[in-house]
């Protein structure tokens, strides 16, 4: 089992930045691939940026060259840094982790944290 935690939403202004954190607790060497995902109201959850423990890396297209992400193994925690926010980045965005490789995986997801971009 894998437990995480998120923390870092809020409320920011049109071109502002936040930075998302999560960290994970529980079975953490069993990780793979760590990421966030966001959910805007009556939308689907979607991916925002993904990282394996090999250190690859990919984004959602909406948030590519605004949005970076870094993960410490050692202390399991990923971070999201959000640059440039935009109104249409408001959602609640979700910490997921996975273990194991495909094609046998599990998945695990955060409480959620809101990010609300308005002025």
């Amino acid at each position: 089992q894998v437990r995480l935690v998120e923390s870092g939403g809020g409320l920011v202004q049109p071109g502002g930045s936040l930075r998302l954190y999560c960290a994970a607790s529980g079975a953490v060497a069993a990780i793979s691939a760590m990421g966030w995902y966001r959910q805007a109201p009556g939308k689907q959850r979607e991916l925002v940026a993904r990282i394996t423990d090999g250190g690859s890396t990919n984004f959602a297209d909406s948030v590519k060259g605004r949005f970076t992400i870094s993960r410490d193994s050692t202390k399991n925690t990923v971070n999201l840094r959000m640059n440039t926010l935009k109104p249409e980045d408001t959602a609640v965005y979700y910490c997921h982790a996975v273990t194991g490789n495909p094609p046998v995986t599990v998945n695990y997801w955060g409480q959620g944290t809101q990010v609300t971009v308005s002025s």
